[in-house]
């Protein structure tokens, strides 16, 4: 391994001889110069690792050394070294991009610790996070094999998606593959206690039931509609938990989060289902019983979705006993967002407005039609980097800051989620047979049931049942459907991409979150 090399300008170098034997006699290599035109003279000749800096010296000053350094070496660590606390000069050295500031006089250990934290921090970091994460896997492992309740699930989940997010900065495969293994074995496990105790839930047949697609807004909005403040209730489709994590940030800067909660998702797990379900307040069944005219099934033409405002109103009557005001929005471009961004005043006499968002769910079905999104989005990292990217630059991050500083309530949440699948199962079934790769629901479907959580009497589920013989097969973790038929070339083209309408954790929970004003 090469020596890390050290360039320390002061001109009173002479001074911190013992300072520099120190870092030598630690393996380092320590270049000197007593002026900032000495410094851009050695640095035009010679690589250097990391520079320390005095902030007054005759001629440059080291301020303007500094700016010199960055033009022609912007990525250089800079440490700035000075005698004064004034805080001008600390901040503009701070908006000079330095990596670190010591006030005089320092000691040997200072300069060792500005060097490991700037030089090393990386690695230091790696290795903490991967001795961690060591820990963490046995208690999670040991977890695993327990009896888990739905509060205990989310909570797994959340460790997992903690670890994935800490791995995205460390970039270490080895440990990523750990964490692989173990999220594949957390789901397998996850699936087998879904189907367990989901027609429980459903019937209420268990105390313990955790918030589900039909009983979210009853729980999480109606009650804030109770207050003074209107409530914006903004649903982006097919938002992950880990690409809210990555969200939250960008958000904290203007407000506050003041509850951060997963949320279960009916099955299928797709918008037509799941989304429909949250806004009636009902299962899918329930709602074809109930309202006919807003309903449309798998095997009929049409949009699946086209009635989520009037199923929204019938929800809040039945619930609220009362008119609530309120607008509903759905954002399918940059220029509906931007128009929308620009009505919100108009909007702040509502009680309820609510705003569907629907770029993830573009973005996931785009990654598996346009070889130019799967090479953006590669891998689950890249996947919710191109989420960030999007958000930092789309009008919904807009819309959030001008609702900033107004007095109300905001809960961002989704229908449902969407898993990296890469192994195929084989089914077989009819013309009538949905499409969907997660989720198979017609007649005679022919399956190894051994692979799939089938379904034989739709009602159980509170599922409509378009033909007498109908049934629905759902996959679970990371595989997918494919036909027999030309099944390798199927298999090569949806293997490695975003799908749901089965049974997986990133598609069942999923988050809703409250923000409130800083």
């Amino acid at each position: 391994m090469e020596k890390v090399t050290v360039l320390w300008a002061d001109d009173e170098i002479d001074l911190l001889k013992p300072h520099i034997l120190f870092l030598e006699e630690k393996g380092y290599e320590v270049h000197t110069a007593t002026n900032g035109n000495a410094v851009m003279e050695i640095i035009k000749k010679h690589d250097f690792d990391i520079i320390f800096l005095d902030e007054n010296m005759p001629g440059l000053t080291g301020i303007e050394t500094l700016v010199k350094i960055k033009n022609l070496h912007p990525n250089l660590p800079v440490v700035m070294i000075t005698k004064s606390e004034e805080e001008s000069i600390m901040e503009e050295a701070i908006g000079s991009k330095i990596s670190d500031y010591l006030i005089k006089p320092v000691n040997p250990k200072q300069i060792l610790l500005s060097i490991k934290k700037n030089l090393e921090n990386k690695r230091l970091i790696v290795e903490k996070t991967n001795s961690a994460y060591q820990q963490e896997f046995q208690k999670i492992g040991m977890r695993l094999n327990e009896n888990l309740n739905y509060n205990e699930w989310i909570d797994i989940y959340k460790q997992l998606i903690f670890w994935e997010l800490e791995f995205d900065s460390s970039k270490d495969e080895s440990m990523v593959e750990i964490l692989k293994m173990q999220k594949l074995e957390a789901n397998n496990l996850f699936t087998k206690f879904y189907e367990k105790n989901y027609q429980n839930w459903l019937n209420g047949k268990t105390s313990d039931i955790p918030v589900l697609s039909p009983t979210l807004i009853r729980k999480k909005v109606i009650p804030l509609l109770s207050l003074n403040n209107p409530v914006f209730f903004i649903l982006i489709d097919n938002l992950r938990y880990d690409q809210w994590k990555i969200l939250q940030p960008v958000i904290e800067e203007n407000f506050r989060v003041t509850e951060d909660q997963l949320y279960f998702s009916i099955i299928p797990t797709v918008t037509q289902y799941a989304r429909n379900s949250l806004f009636a307040g009902l299962m899918p069944s329930e709602i074809e019983n109930l309202y006919p005219q807003y309903w449309v099934n798998d095997e009929d033409e049409g949009t699946k979705n086209n009635f989520e405002s009037e199923l929204l109103g019938e929800q809040l009557k039945r619930i609220t006993g009362k008119e609530i005001k309120y607008s509903y929005n759905k954002i399918l471009n940059y220029t509906a967002g931007s128009k929308f961004s620009e009505n919100i005043n108009n909007l702040l006499n509502n009680k309820l407005n609510v705003l569907v968002y629907n770029f993830v769910d573009t973005l996931s079905h785009a990654r598996t039609e346009m070889e130019i999104v799967r090479e953006l989005a590669k891998d689950e990292s890249a996947y919710r980097s191109i989420t960030l990217s999007w958000f930092e630059h789309s009008p919904l991050l807009e819309i959030l800051k001008q609702l900033s500083g107004k007095k109300l309530h905001i809960v961002i949440t989704t229908d449902h989620g969407s898993v990296f699948v890469h192994n195929a199962v084989k089914v077989l079934g009819d013309r009538n047979t949905t499409a969907n790769l997660r989720y198979k629901q017609g007649r005679a479907l022919q399956y190894n049931k051994k692979e799939v959580f089938e379904v034989r009497n739709p009602l159980d589920l509170h599922l409509p049942k378009t033909n007498i013989s109908s049934s629905y097969v759902f996959t679970r973790g990371y595989d997918f459907f494919a036909y027999p038929n030309n099944y390798n070339h199927y298999v090569n083209y949806y293997k490695n991409t975003f799908q749901h309408g089965g049974i997986s954790m990133e598609e069942i929970m999923i988050p809703v979150i409250t923000l409130n004003d800083k």
